[in-house]
């Protein structure tokens, strides 16, 4: 069954500003800026203001279980976009094995890690990190 018309709306707190156009947002706040790309999902984005807070609205219109599921995944989205410019991210990532035993090493100042013995292969893997990311 289709659903008319289905909305949800997310707050933007203070001190972050959001632009939003066709589909694409653009959060910044005081960590930084960060973009997301909505153009796959059939969900219509606006900026409001209601009683002196901004928000953001998502509708769905003539939508079918599938695309309303979308209206909140779009949201949840979104405020993770609102939490990394004002919080930040952070993974802690951990290097396991089964059988062979992998050798790490941390190389020129954190920006590169060389994996040694990876499933008993001889060759060593360089991996480069990407700007922003720490090796501790």
């Amino acid at each position: 069954m289709k659903q008319i018309v289905a909305s949800r709306t997310v707050d933007i707190p203070e001190g972050i500003t959001m632009e939003v156009k066709a589909r694409k947002v653009r959060v910044k706040g005081p960590r930084g800026s960060l973009t997301r790309d909505f153009k796959h999902l059939a969900v219509d984005l606006y900026l409001i203001e209601e009683e002196g807070v901004k928000k953001l609205k998502v509708d769905a219109h003539f939508s079918k279980r599938k695309q309303l599921a979308a209206i909140r995944t779009t949201c949840s989205h979104v405020q993770n976009l609102i939490k990394g410019v004002t919080v930040g991210f952070e993974y802690k990532m951990r290097l396991v094995y089964a059988h062979f035993p992998i050798n790490a090493n941390i190389e020129s100042e954190g920006t590169k890690i060389e994996i040694r013995n990876f499933l008993g292969e001889k060759r060593v893997r360089i991996v480069h990190m990407l700007p922003g990311a720490v090796l501790c």
